[in-house]
C-alpha cells in the first residue's frame, strides 16, 4: 500500500506553554525497533523526527525527495518486477538492508507469480545486503500460501532471504486485536524460524468502503501492539501504516508537528 521545529524553538515552546518533559524528549529516546510506512506529507522530516522513528521506507527504492532527519534510517523497497532495473537496485545498494516485492499475492499491488518472484529474486540478492523476503498481504502463516511456496522455492534454488517481512491489518477493533497480531507473529516465526519486520500494521475493516476505529480504540492497539512487539525478541523492526493523517483516518501526523491522538501514542513508544 502506498517537522520538528528548531531546538531553540522548542525550547521557548516549553518555557511558554510547559509541555511535559516527557513528550520534549521522545525525539531524542526512542526504540531501534520503531518505524513508519509513509508517503509525501507536509512537513515529512520534521514528523519524522517527532514521532521519534528510527527508521522509515516509501515503498521506493531511494528516498529523494523524502529525506527524513539524522537518527532515521531510510530502507529501500524493490516493489515489484518493473522496479528491478539496474538503476533502482544501484540506488537499494546505498542502505544496509533491501526489502523485498511489495503484496505479490494482489493484483492491484505487485501482482507477481511465486515463479516469477523466483525468477527476479537472484537480482536482488546481487545487492549483497540484508534482504527481506516479500511481503505478503496475507496468509503468511499458510502452509500452500504465496510466502510459503516462495520460501520453499527459494530453498530449492539457494537462495537467500535474511528475514520475513509482514503485513498486518486488524478487523477487530476490540482489545483482542493485539492478541490476534501477535498469534500471527509468532506462527510465522514458528515455521520460518527468521527474525521478523512488521513492515505495515495498524487496524481496518476491509471492504465495499473502508470503516477505521475510534480515536481510543487505536490509541489502546497502538500501545498494546508495539509493547507486545518490543518484548518478541525476534520482532527486529516494525513500521506503523502510516505517517501522513491527511486524507487517511489511522495516520499519525496532519503536518510537521500536529500529530493526532494516534500518533501522540506512536510517539511515546520506547521512551
Amino acid at each position: 500500500m502506498p517537522a520538528r521545529r528548531g531546538l531553540v524553538i522548542a525550547l521557548l515552546l516549553v518555557a511558554l506553554v510547559g509541555a511535559p518533559a516527557a513528550q520534549a524528549s521522545a525525539a531524542t529516546h526512542h526504540s531501534a525497533k520503531k518505524g513508519v510506512a509513509t508517503w509525501q506529507m507536509p512537513g515529512l522530516k520534521a514528523a519524522l523526527e517527532d514521532v521519534g522513528a528510527s527508521w522509515y521506507y516509501t515503498w521506493s527504492p531511494s528516498n529523494t525527495g523524502m529525506k527524513g532527519p539524522k537518527g532515521a534510517t531510510f530502507v529501500p523497497m524493490i516493489w515489484g518486477a518493473g522496479s528491478v532495473t539496474k538503476a533502482n537496485l544501484a540506488a537499494a545498494k546505498k542502505s544496509t538492508v533491501v526489502l523485498g516485492f511489495n503484496e505479490p499475492d494482489l493484483a492491484e499491488q505487485a501482482n507477481l507469480s511465486v515463479a516469477r518472484a523466483l525468477a527476479l529474486w537472484p537480482r536482488l540478492q546481487a545487492t549483497g545486503r540484508t534482504l527481506g523476503s516479500p511481503a505478503v498481504a496475507w496468509g503468511a502463516d499458510r502452509s500452500g500460501g504465496w510466502l510459503d511456496r516462495f520460501m520453499k522455492g527459494a530453498k530449492a534454488k539457494h537462495l537467500r532471504v535474511d528475514f520475513i517481512t509482514l503485513h498486518w491489518y486488524g478487523s477487530d477493533f476490540s482489545s483482542a486485536s493485539v492478541k490476534q497480531l501477535k498469534a500471527y507473529i509468532v506462527a510465522v516465526h514458528k515455521k520460518y524460524k527468521k527474525p521478523i519486520w512488521v513492515t505495515e500494521f495498524s487496524l481496518i475493516r476491509f471492504g465495499a468502503k473502508a470503516t477505521y476505529p475510534s480515536s481510543k480504540q487505536l490509541v489502546a492497539f497502538i500501545q498494546g501492539a508495539t509493547t507486545m512487539m518490543e518484548k518478541l525478541s525476534y520482532v527486529k523492526r516494525y513500521a506503523y501504516f502510516g505517517l501522513p493523517a491527511k486524507g487517511y483516518p489511522n495516520g499519525l501526523y496532519r503536518d510537521g508537528d500536529s500529530p493526532t491522538a494516534a500518533g501522540r501514542a506512536y510517539r511515546a513508544v520506547g521512551t
